[in-house]
């Protein structure tokens, strides 16, 4: 455990049944009893029951209440204990978030951030903060004199907690929440459950970097996963993942929405013309280091503004207990892996260039992207017919792609990956034809036309034309394979 502050403890007898309740943090004002679900408020030294809490959504994650590490904050190494745990429900899922105490007293934040993780500490913002509705996806605000831009707008519900914690909105009332990024992968949370609203600024980390100890056991991760019926078809479904939020039925492929939970009710969606996977669902792999286990598959389709061709390409869903959710997409142009960012790169005024982390990248596709056909299990509400505006950029550093919808900006980055690699990732070595594309090479940035590039362009319209005089005025439509995504599809900037 972390080192405990220079400051005295208080534990009192639970008002509903008596077990002992211990604050550490001076900042906690709520408790959950560990016993009977009871939360408590501190007064004082006086502990009053305000009601019972819902049951934690179980899931399988690595962390636990009295988790222990270290952080890196303003050049100190930080020591901090997790004490308190709240999970939220939105639009774009449910999520968690615990409470961090801090060496020095205070309390920051450890939460889920598209499938990894983000540690965020209170800050004051300088200002006073405008209502909800006055943000706007994709604007610009600042923070204390730094730019953000706004990347979710939407509402928020707190559905359980655990443990110790700080002041809490009241249980099941929505509350409205904003998130900013940066372009040097900052992020910064609003919250409108707290009067006044509550902001926390912070960055991504990765687990191993914070050296917990006091994790779940290995053995955490073979527990049986949640069972129902497909409301559809009525075959057997379970459920590997709490984070999961839609899930595909074995047996007819149709789309169930656990967005409610397994206790909750059940939608379900059809599919058909289905777009088998070259690797299947449940493989395991080594990419980049970290061992992967492929979890959900989906196929999508993508049409440049005022063409009628369409292309397609096919994302992976990864998952790491540790590294959370990545992306392994499949297009003509080639495989590629990437995950959300959690900063929001700086697209130039033109739309013709975006920066991030110092980097330069290039716009090379804009195009309308829409989900077709899904496999497998989702940290986000999938449904077939989702739809964004995207638009993918390159350096020679690697890949990024940004995706809007009505209520969210989300990026992602990533780097080119050979053929080669994948198939022994997977030790698909007897489908390497299958897999095989175009291998990477380093990307250029489009510049001016030189003159043999002229000439060579005169000489393919003049073959062109030729062609076109001697054919019978066949339709010029269809499909193009070409083009395709950069890659993931996430659902929400917030932490989810």
């Amino acid at each position: 455990m972390a080192t405990d502050p220079t400051q005295r403890t208080y534990r009192a007898p639970c008002p509903g049944c008596g077990a002992p309740v211990e604050f550490k943090s001076a900042q906690s004002t709520h408790a959950v009893c560990g016993y009977c679900q009871s939360t408590v408020v501190r007064s004082g030294d006086v502990l009053t029951r305000v009601g019972k809490m819902a049951e934690l959504f179980d899931d399988h994650s690595p962390l636990q209440l009295m988790a222990s590490g270290r952080i890196t904050l303003d050049g100190k190494d930080v020591p901090f204990t997790l004490i308190g745990r709240l999970q939220y429900k939105s639009d774009a899922g449910v999520w968690t978030e615990w409470a961090a105490f801090l060496n020095d007293g205070t309390l920051a934040t450890l939460g889920e951030d598209n499938g990894a993780y983000v540690f965020t500490r209170p800050i004051d913002p300088g200002r006073e903060m405008p209502e909800a509705a006055r943000f706007r996806i994709g604007t610009t605000t600042a923070i204390n004199g730094k730019p953000y831009s706004v990347a979710y707008t939407g509402q928020a519900s707190l559905i359980s907690a655990q443990g110790e914690l700080p002041k809490l909105p009241p249980l099941g009332h929505p509350f409205d929440m904003v998130e900013l990024r940066s372009a040097e992968g900052e992020v910064v949370s609003i919250d409108y459950g707290h009067t006044p609203p509550s902001v926390e600024r912070g960055k991504s980390v990765l687990l191993d970097d914070l050296e917990l100890k006091g994790l779940k056991d290995e053995s955490a991760k073979d527990e049986k996963g949640r069972q129902f019926n497909c409301p559809h078809c009525g075959a057997p479904v379970q459920v590997q993942l709490a984070t999961t939020k839609s899930i595909t039925c074995g047996s007819c492929a149709s789309v169930i929405d656990l967005s409610s939970g397994v206790g909750g009710e059940l939608r379900s969606a059809e599919q058909d013309e289905p777009v088998r996977p070259i690797i299947p669902l449940g493989s395991k792999g080594q990419l980049q280091g970290v061992h992967w286990q492929v979890v959900g598959f989906q196929h999508r389709m993508g049409v440049e503004p005022g063409d009628d061709e369409h292309f397609g390409w096919s994302e992976y869903l990864l998952y790491n207990q540790k590294r959370g959710f990545a992306f392994l997409v499949d297009s003509e142009e080639g495989w590629s892996m990437v995950r959300p960012t959690t900063g929001a790169p700086q697209m130039a005024a033109t739309g013709r260039s975006a920066t991030y982390m110092g980097t330069k990248y290039d716009l090379k596709y804009t195009y309308e992207a829409e989900t077709t056909y899904v496999l497998g299990e989702f940290y986000w509400q999938v449904t077939r017919g989702q739809k964004t505006t995207n638009r993918d950029f390159a350096s020679v550093k690697g890949l990024l792609s940004m995706e809007q919808s009505p209520h969210e900006v989300t990026w992602s980055a990533g780097d080119k990956l050979s053929s080669d690699t994948v198939a022994k990732a997977f030790k698909l070595e007897d489908k390497a034809d299958a897999l095989q594309r175009d291998d990477p090479g380093p990307f250029v940035a489009k510049s001016g036309l030189g003159c043999a590039t002229i000439i060579l362009i005169a000489v393919v319209i003049l073959i062109l034309l030729i062609i076109l005089s001697n054919c019978s005025g066949s339709s010029g439509s269809g499909y193009r394979s070409s083009g395709g995504s950069f890659g993931g599809y996430s659902s929400g900037g917030s932490h989810k």
